[in-house]
């Protein structure tokens, strides 16, 4: 009988001939369907392999409903792909995965190289926390681990040692830095607490960096001391794919030595942004040179309105410094733009600067005298219209953004995807690239949170997932985060902006209030500054779906938070939790004005 459809009776013999001949002529035959998800993701694995297919688009065929027929009657399988290696029927998706996995696969093709043994079981090109977590998880489990890491020094020649961005020039020396500035304030504090102190009180520069740097040093040394205890190899060379299954590690002598595995962890981070105008590169720094600079930066522009715009701006206020940050648009993109606001406005009472609105421009950064500071201007334009303003600064620190390193590591050469816009990694809910054997962690998937306990939790899972028999993927949802300006900033779910848009403004209701640290009743400074509010749904038994507080150690009140918004915390359970008194985080057991109500918020004491 003919298929549904057709009414002419097909010539079966010449079709199976035909079906026979394409088999026996292609090293790897493919029957699929260009629509076909599983059909695509075989060929994905051949492309990956570097071996050539031929596909027969049975969608597209006009005799393609009886050539599959034809098919299930040769091979008892009805579905696409339907693969074929050198003559040998392998089967769908599944089965060509399977004997990939297996080995058998590689046997069919005859691929001697493909066949040897690999010199790892896995390498992970990238030495930072997630990279790290991955390996050491790995090697526990019993697998023969490298670990490749190898920072490119900065345009100004900074450069540091294994641990990746958090230790080195992130979250480790931010938050000592933040702390600095933090004891600054207390300082002034403590004289309403009683403390007489005559002498004058002034901040080192150079002894604060060089304790910072000792710490991290003390870091560096302990990650390797880890890799060797766990017999993970670690190689401080930069690594590229030259083949499938095969990268080149160059030193920093430019010895260069190769490297197989089985699989690959794509781990290699971010680098800071530079603005792409003249002397960006040779007169400004980033957060990259900052944490280790050698100097007092003096006056200073910081440019951009991220969080590490914004962090960096704070504690250089906080230790004394004048400071002004550049806004081309707003603050804290992504982030709830309420807080971002009040976060800003804070910065603003406490002495920092803000030019809103304004980019530099061509030719914009000039060197006026050299020195450690030395004296820069800056020219910069209005994003409005055609007002042109220069003032003079000692250092301009550059924080407009963070470029994924996926460029120049060899992708292209193995068919690894990435997003060419902003160069990261696209990758399924288990972490795995368009090219089987790779997958990718951190800050470079696409979008992804870029943060370290992430890429660590997403690391420790993928090795399990791989050599642990585990099925646990990653959560990405309701992470919790903190921006650590002068006064705190913690969420954890969603922004109001971004809940409006996904439940609508009718289906929430925002509880918020205003609130007054009792340590800083005495000092009597920010009264009505502090700020909480929760984004609940109504729908849903009021379940809390945006958390945000503002106020000092929000980092510490964020992460309790946290946990209970994964259990699916609501406003009732709020309210039935009896708070800790007197403390910062209680507000959020006894609020109970919402937005909508329009009442005021101001508080009159702790």
């Amino acid at each position: 009988m003919p298929p549904p459809g057709q009414t002419q009776l097909p010539d079966w013999d010449g079709l199976k001939l035909r079906v026979r001949t394409l088999i026996a002529s292609h090293r790897v035959m493919i029957f699929s369907k260009s629509y076909c998800p599983y059909c695509n993701k075989v060929k994905e694995l051949f492309r990956s392999l570097r071996v050539e297919y031929y596909a027969l688009e049975l969608d597209v065929t006009a005799d393609g409903p009886s050539i599959q027929q034809v098919l299930a009657e040769l091979t008892n399988q009805r579905t696409v792909p339907n693969v074929f290696v050198n003559g040998t029927h392998v089967g769908g998706c599944d089965s060509t995965y399977q004997a990939y996995h297996d080995g058998s696969l590689q046997k069919l093709l005859g691929d001697s190289k493909v066949a040897e043994p690999y010199d790892y079981d896995l390498i992970i090109i990238g030495g930072g926390s997630g990279g790290l977590a991955c390996s050491k998880e790995a090697a526990a489990l019993g697998k023969k681990v490298m670990v490749l890491d190898y920072v490119v020094p900065t345009p100004l020649g900074t450069s540091w040692g294994l641990g990746g961005t958090c230790v080195n020039v992130g979250c480790i020396p931010k938050k000592l830095m933040h702390q600095a500035a933090l004891l600054g304030q207390a300082l002034q504090d403590s004289r309403k607490y009683g403390w007489e102190y005559e002498e004058q009180v002034k901040h080192n520069w150079n002894i604060m960096v060089q304790a910072i740097q000792n710490y991290i040093g003390s870091l560096n040394w302990g990650y390797r001391v880890s890799l060797r205890e766990k017999s993970v190899t670690y190689l401080n060379s930069y690594g590229e794919f030259i083949e499938p299954h095969k990268i080149k590690a160059t030193n920093r002598k430019g010895q260069v030595t190769y490297h197989t595995a089985e699989t690959f962890v794509l781990a290699t981070g971010e680098r800071p942004r530079y603005l792409g105008i003249p002397g960006d590169k040779e007169y400004c720094i980033t957060s990259d040179d900052l944490f280790s600079l050698p100097y007092c930066p003096g006056k200073t522009l910081v440019v951009g309105a991220s969080y590490v715009a914004l962090e960096c701006a704070g504690f250089l206020a906080g230790l004394g410094l004048d400071v002004t940050v550049m806004v081309r648009s707003i603050l804290l993109r992504g982030f709830d733009q309420e807080m971002a606001e009040k976060v800003g406005a804070h910065m603003e009472t406490h002495g920092v600067k803000f030019i809103r609105k304004f980019v530099p421009i061509q030719a914009s950064v000039e060197q006026l005298e050299e020195g450690m500071p030395g004296r820069l201007k800056v020219t910069a334009k209005s994003t409005e219209g055609s007002e042109i303003i220069e003032e003079e600064y000692n250092t301009v620190l550059i924080a407009v953004g963070r470029d994924a390193c996926t460029r120049s590591i060899g992708l292209e050469t193995i068919g690894v995807k990435i997003n060419e816009k902003n160069g990261k990694v696209p990758v399924n809910d288990e972490e795995q690239t368009n090219v089987p054997y790779v997958y990718a962690i951190g800050d470079i998937l696409d979008g992804k949170l870029e943060l370290t306990p992430v890429a660590i939790q997403a690391g420790k899972l993928l090795a399990r997932r791989l050599y642990g028999g585990s099925s646990t993927k990653c959560d990405y949802i309701n992470v919790p985060t903190t921006v650590f300006t002068p006064l705190e900033y913690g969420s954890c779910g969603l922004a109001e902006e971004r809940a409006v848009e996904e439940y609508g403004k009718q289906n929430l209701e925002v509880y918020h209030t205003l609130f007054w640290p009792l340590e800083w009743t005495i000092p009597g400074r920010d009264n009505n500054t502090c700020y909480a509010k929760i984004i609940c749904s109504k729908h849903d038994n009021n379940r809390v779906i945006g958390f945000h507080v503002l106020g000092p150690n929000a980092g510490e009140v964020t992460q309790g938070f946290a946990a209970a918004i994964k259990c699916g915390l609501t406003k009732e359970l709020l309210d039935e939790t009896i708070g800790i008194h007197p403390t910062c985080a209680e507000v959020f057991t006894t609020m109970d004005i919402t937005k909508s109500s329009g009442q005021d918020i101001t508080q009159r004491g702790c």
